[in-house]
């Protein structure tokens, strides 16, 4: 709980107001993904109810080996589909309560891969970019949607929590355009229609990096330390401190 207390003062601090979330409840609970199991079991269900996910044994290892072109736009590896035709009969259990449910992936299967439709080109408006054009099994390839430690992936838990809780509009970093192709392929395949997005730019170091989670010391309680303001860092008028 100790981040957590500190992401929502730092965004208090920024200037963000909400009238629900985990500090303060709502309709749409619970707002801690640890309590929202359920849903992105369920999502996982009928996405292999459809036939849209496959078990990959691959390692990054074998993947960098695999494929010739080093990394897609988004810094992710475009898997090359090795696992795609493989049987997956042994990742279904009939336990006499959920009759044909995807059993534990901690001993008993690898991760889970979406299949995208190979030369589909997935397009969308973006509030802030325009219009978006992004071809399946080339701008990005099968992704990963639930992890081998039993949780969901990032983009099946985004999408499932942003249509659970009836998001309208998603805003976010333009480092994230391609996986909205992505994500529109999982709003797809589990029937649900997207919200609209907005992808903002990126704020940048002095030596004109991208700040990341990675980088502790640029994080926005360095940076209200630096000195700077709510008001500097929306307008992109404030440079952080180099780095080592």
């Amino acid at each position: 709980m100790e981040f957590v207390d500190a992401m929502l003062e730092d965004l208090r601090w920024f200037g963000f107001e909400w009238s629900e979330g985990p500090d303060c409840g709502g309709p749409f609970g619970p707002y801690h993904q640890s309590g929202r199991y359920p849903f992105y079991r369920a999502a996982l269900e009928k996405l292999r109810a459809g036939n849209f996910i496959y078990p990959c044994t691959c390692s990054r290892k074998d993947i960098q080996a695999a494929v010739r072109a080093p990394h897609a736009g988004d810094d992710e590896l475009i898997y090359p589909g090795t696992c795609r035709n493989k049987s997956d009969k042994w990742r279904v259990t009939s336990d006499g309560n959920t009759a044909g449910a995807i059993s534990s992936p901690v001993t008993r299967h690898p991760p889970l891969r979406f299949r995208v439709p190979d030369g589909e080109t997935i397009s969308f408006v973006d509030g802030n970019c325009g219009e978006q054009k992004f071809v399946a099994g080339k701008d990005f390839g099968d992704f990963i949607v639930w992890r081998g430690d039993d949780v969901p992936a990032y983009q099946l838990a985004c999408v499932v929590d942003d249509a659970a809780m009836q998001i309208t509009e998603v805003v976010r970093g333009a480092d994230l355009l391609v996986s909205t192709a992505r994500q529109i392929l999982l709003y797809r395949a589990l029937e649900l229609t997207p919200p609209d997005f907005f992808h903002c730019a990126l704020m940048l170091d002095a030596q004109g990096m991208r700040l990341a989670k990675r980088h502790d010391v640029l994080s926005l309680q360095e940076l209200r330390r630096q000195g700077a303001t709510p008001e500097s860092l929306r307008q992109a008028s404030f440079v952080p401190a180099t780095t080592k």
